[in-house]
């Protein structure tokens, strides 16, 4: 199986995250940007990360992608089998994919990847403005839902978790972190998710990334 994109884009690194979680192996093809192999482009018709290939069938979309994933190995169960746990994890993967990627597509594209991919400027205002209006209100709302259990469905990990920790972590990237002493359970919480085995590796690669960017910046 190949999953074509950038861990990034918090769609592909959800996408990947859940194939870790469901013990399947699958290969990271660097594509998007406008680049990537023919098979990328059969699977994403309209060039969006990330895509997806196993053997003839191709795909795209992390969700529908996720759904396949589930379906041809549904242990262990990420997506519940009870309808209203069922229900609320879906919930929570529109959360994250639409309500918090709004923000992501306003500070994480303004401020990393217009200037750093695209090689121009960013609407900046439009990230502050994203940033001190629309994100403290995203963060109040999971401070008020992660249970004691760290898992927001069955106090256990399932596509839920997988989901809500990724955009958070590009809105981190780009200088928007969850502020532990206003939001304390939110950032355990994205924290905990994010340092477990499915996600730590492409988090550190990550950091290690900008880090090296923001190196190359600094005057000799």
């Amino acid at each position: 199986m190949k999953v074509f994109g950038n861990t990034l884009s918090p769609f592909v690194r959800k996408t990947l995250a859940f194939a870790a979680e469901k013990g399947l192996a699958v290969e990271l093809v660097a594509a998007g940007m406008g680049g990537g192999p023919p098979e990328f482009k059969q699977a994403s018709p309209f060039g969006k990360m990330p895509g997806f290939q196993d053997g003839d069938f191709l795909i795209s979309d992390s969700t529908a992608i996720i759904t396949y994933m589930e379906a041809i190995k549904p242990e262990p169960n990420l997506i519940p089998t009870d309808p209203k746990a069922r229900a609320r994890a879906i919930w929570y993967e529109e959360y994250a994919d639409t309500i918090v990627g709004a923000c992501v597509g306003k500070v994480f594209f303004n401020r990393v990847v217009a200037p750093k991919f695209l090689g121009r400027d960013g609407d900046l205002a439009a990230a502050d403005e994203a940033q001190a209006v629309e994100f403290p209100k995203l963060v109040d709302y999971l401070e008020s839902v992660v249970p004691a259990s760290g898992f927001l469905v069955e106090d256990r990990i399932t596509l839920a978790d997988i989901a809500v920790a990724s955009p958070f972590a590009n809105l981190s990237h780009a200088g928007c972190p969850i502020d532990a002493a206003k939001h304390p359970k939110s950032a355990a919480y994205v924290a905990a998710i994010l340092a477990r085995p499915s996600y730590a590796e492409m988090i550190a690669k990550e950091k290690a990334f900008f880090a090296a960017a923001a190196a190359q910046r600094e005057p000799a």
